[in-house]
């Protein structure tokens, strides 16, 4: 008789990220697991009901987003058990046996503690405690999930060397790009109408504007070139809009869905990464710098580490570092050969996907949850 082969558990996700706000590194990674086995995406507390309860709400590409909407005014231990009580509901409904805590967050770790998981997880994808408005305990609540965590995957290379030292089983997983998805930027697309009315050339930015980007330097340059268009795509988060420069030749967007973005970006002749030197943007590995590529778009960026090596290293990225040096990129960038550019960039594309990443990051969890699963496999 031949054995059946067991589902790979299941997956319970605790995240700082609403999953409707950005379609990033967790939706690609998620959504991957989601094909073979149930994935719940469990977003931070609202503080907007009466009693608590649970929203739950299925994606279409198979993730169940679970949101707990509980009364304000609560003291953090009685939060904190409610929210453990919550989870542990959250487990018998969906008949989560066995299951992986994958962790975007340690703000989780106090109300999840109590939970039996085959293997856990820390996708470490920045270093949160650099962000603006940080909450104190966060760096406590990193370091007790360290001590709980079976792996933890860091989004970038800089990461890695940041946070391996910490942990005995800490991987390097860079962001990577679904090429397919972006290289639709490279066919004649329609652009989008919002976009199609304003002038060219045009010089575009799409992710979240937040603490991390250089306001100053992107007011700057676009003073220095008012013959250029600056295209600003994403929902602004954490800082005050009116701190936005305001540039008749800057125009914001708003947020776009992730299907929508080739378009937008088929538009561009320049993509920008104008990111701020500072805490925040130390350990950041940009998602945008392989999906501009794909998009057949040259690409200037700051001097984030990881922008820098390897795609600075390798000539895919041009890296400038002042308004005056910011606008000469962009002009070179305008200039350069795209046929030879756009050749390079596939040449080196072709080793990444999220399919990798994923298949990568499921074998390590696989290991880990063999030998903690000890029941008997069916014949």
């Amino acid at each position: 008789m031949g054995t059946q082969s067991t589902p790979p558990p299941a997956i319970l996700a605790v995240s700082h990220l609403q999953w409707d706000l950005v379609f990033q590194r967790p939706h690609h990674l998620l959504t991957r697991a989601a094909h073979d086995r149930t994935v719940l995406y469990v977003e931070e507390p609202r503080y907007d009901a009466a009693t608590s309860a649970w929203e739950r709400r299925p994606t279409p590409q198979g993730v169940m987003v679970c949101i707990p909407h509980m009364p304000s005014g609560m003291s953090a231990e009685r939060r904190d058990a409610v929210l453990s009580a919550m989870m542990d509901s959250l487990v018998e409904q969906h008949d989560l046996d066995p299951f992986v805590l994958w962790f975007e967050t340690p703000m989780s770790v106090v109300h999840t503690q109590h939970l039996h998981p085959v293997a856990t997880v820390y996708d470490c994808m920045d270093e949160l405690s650099a962000f603006a408005g940080a909450p104190p305990e966060l760096r406590a609540n990193e370091r007790a999930l360290l001590a709980r965590a079976d792996l933890v995957f860091t989004g970038g290379r800089a990461l890695y060397e940041h946070k391996r030292r910490a942990h005995p089983s800490v991987h390097a997983f860079p962001s990577s790009v679904d090429v397919a998805h972006f290289a639709r930027a490279r066919d004649s697309v329609a652009e989008p109408l919002d976009q199609q009315q304003i002038p060219g050339p045009k010089i575009g930015f799409f992710g979240v504007v937040d603490e991390r980007m250089d306001l100053d330097l992107l007011g700057a340059i676009a003073n220095l070139r008012p013959d250029w268009s600056f295209v600003v795509i994403g929902p602004v988060v954490k800082i005050d809009p009116t701190r936005l420069p305001d540039a008749p030749n800057i125009h914001y967007l708003g947020g776009r869905d992730y299907q929508e973005l080739p378009a937008y970006l088929h538009g561009w002749d320049v993509a920008i990464m104008p990111f701020a030197i500072n805490e925040a943007t130390r350990f950041i590995s940009p998602t945008k710098t392989p999906e501009y590529l794909a998009g057949g778009k040259p690409v200037v960026s700051t001097p984030v580490r990881d922008v820098e090596r390897p795609w600075g290293d390798l000539g895919l990225v041009r890296i400038a570092d002042t308004p005056e040096t910011f606008v000469r990129a962009i002009e070179a960038a305008m200039a350069e050969d795209a046929t030879e550019r756009t050749a390079h960039v596939d040449r080196f594309l072709a080793s990444m996907s999220w399919d990798a990443t994923w298949d990568g990051m499921d074998v390590l969890i696989e290991q880990v949850a063999a030998g903690r699963d000890q029941r008997l496999v069916p014949t």
